[in-house]
C-alpha cells in the first residue's frame, strides 16, 4: 500500500498504514541542496563553518572525503529511496543539511537561499508524496524574515516545520539582540515542528582533536541551547511549542536532575521560570540516536514513549544504519511503545494521518 504525506486541499494529509506493522518515520535525516550551495560558494562557506574551524587537519580531510563519498546519498532521491527501503523506513521528515542554514550571510541573501532550500524540499515531497514530508529553514539572523519564511513554508509549501541551529552566529536563541520570541510564537501558532540540529560547539578550542567538536560538541550545543530555552522562559511562554532535540536530546536529557537541584538551591537559577527546569524539559521531544539500548530505554522511562521519535542522521557517518532493529531490541518496550517511537509520535507531530485513508487532517 502507498502512503500520501503531501498536502491535500487546505494543507491536509493522508496516508495508509502498511498491513501487519506500524508506520516508520525518520525524524532526523538531511538533504543537501547543490543550487543553494552554489549561491553562496563565492563567500567561502567552509571557512565559516564550525566543523572546519574547530577541527584538526585530519578531521577536515575526513569531512571532505565524506562529502564526496556520500554526495549521492545527500542529493539523489533515487539513491535515498533504496536506502530507506533497506533500512525499513517508510517516510523521511527530510530537513536541510545542517550547514545549509547560512545564518552568517547578510539577511537578504539568507532569505533568498532559504527560499531556494525550501522550494526544493517542497518539490521532493510533491514528486514522492508517499515517502517524504519536509522540514525547511528560515533566516534566523533577521526575525521578521524568519517569521515570513516560516509562514511561507507552512502555508504555501506545505512543509511541516523547520530545522534550526542551536545558536545564531554564536548568539543564544534567547539573546535579546536576535528578538526571536516572535518566531517562537509564530511556530507555536502554526503548529510547526522545530527540529534543533547542532553544528558543533562555537567555543571549540578544546575540541579540535578526535572529531570532538562533533562527538562532544554537538550534544553540548544542544544542551546549552535547550537550557536557555528553559531558563530564559521560552518554553514557559510557549507551552505548545514542538521542539525536537536530536542525538538523544544531547547531554541535558540524561543529566537533568542537576538543573533541578540548582533551581531549588540558588536564586540566580530561578529568575525567570516558576517551576523546576525538568518540568519544561518534559515538553521537548527526543530522537532515538543514543547508540545504546539501555540509554534509549532510560530516555523513554524518563520522558515517556510519546516523546521519543525514530531518527537516523541519514546519510552521515554518525548515522544509525539499523534504526528499527535498534528499537526492537530494547528490553521492556511494549508493542504500543515501539509503534509510537517508530512512527506514531512523528505522525502526530507532522500531521500525517495513517489510520484512516479517507480522513484528512488540517494543518
Amino acid at each position: 500500500m502507498m502512503y500520501s504525506c503531501a498536502p491535500a486541499s487546505g494543507g491536509s494529509t493522508k496516508t495508509v498504514k502498511k498491513k501487519g506493522r506500524s508506520l516508520r518515520i525518520d525524524i532526523h535525516c538531511h538533504y543537501f541542496n547543490p543550487d543553494a550551495a552554489a549561491k553562496v560558494a563565492h563567500l567561502a562557506p567552509a571557512d565559516r563553518e564550525i566543523s572546519g574551524k574547530w577541527g584538526n587537519e585530519l578531521t577536515r580531510e575526513v569531512n571532505a572525503k565524506q562529502l564526496r563519498d556520500r554526495a549521492p546519498k545527500l542529493t539523489s532521491i533515487e539513491v535515498r529511496l533504496k536506502d530507506m527501503d533497506r533500512m525499513g523506513i517508510d517516510i523521511q521528515a527530510v530537513s536541510p543539511a545542517p550547514t545549509q542554514t547560512y545564518y552568517w550571510t547578510e539577511p537578504g541573501l539568507g532569505a533568498e537561499v532559504a527560499r531556494k532550500v525550501n522550494e526544493r524540499l517542497a518539490e521532493i515531497v510533491a514528486k514522492w508524496p508517499d515517502r517524504f514530508v519536509g522540514l525547511g529553514t528560515v533566516p534566523l539572523q533577521d526575525p521578521s524574515l524568519a517569521v515570513s519564511e516560516l509562514e511561507f513554508c507552512m502555508k504555501k509549501l506545505g512543509l511541516r516545520g523547520v530545522e534550526i541551529n542551536p545558536n545564531v552566529n554564536g548568539m543564544e536563541l534567547t539573546d535579546k539582540r536576535l528578538s526571536l520570541d516572535g518566531f517562537f510564537r509564530k511556530a507555536e501558532d502554526l503548529g510547526a515542528v522545530i527540529f534543533m540540529h547542532p553544528l558543533g560547539y562555537t567555543q571549540g578550542e578544546r575540541l579540535t582533536n578526535h572529531y570532538f567538536n562533533n562527538v562532544i560538541g554537538n550534544p553540548l550545543d544542544t544542551t546549552v541551547a535547550a537550557s536557555h530555552l528553559i531558563f530564559d522562559g521560552v518554553m514557559e511562554r510557549h507551552p505548545k511549542l514542538k521542539v525536537v532535540l536530536p542525538h538523544g536530546g544531547g547531554f541535558i536529557a540524561h543529566y537533568w536532575a542537576r538543573m533541578d537541584h540548582a533551581w531549588r538551591a540558588r536564586p540566580d537559577c530561578r529568575t525567570v521560570i516558576r517551576r523546576k527546569p525538568s518540568t519544561y524539559l518534559e515538553r521537548f521531544y527526543f530522537d532515538t540516536i543514543t547508540f545504546d539500548r539501555d540509554m534509549l530505554r532510560h530516555l523513554v522511562e524518563r520522558f515517556g514513549a510519546d516523546h521519543v521519535l525514530l531518527g537516523t542522521d541519514y546519510p552521515y557517518d554518525m548515522m544509525m544504519e539499523h534504526p528499527v532493529d535498534f528499537i526492537e531490541g530494547v528490553r521492556g518496550f511494549s508493542r504500543k511503545e515501539k509503534s509510537l517511537i517508530q512512527g506514531g509520535n512523528a505522525a502526530r507531530l507532522l500531521k500525517i494521518d495513517y489510520n484512516n485513508p479517507t480522513r484528512r487532517r488540517k494543518s
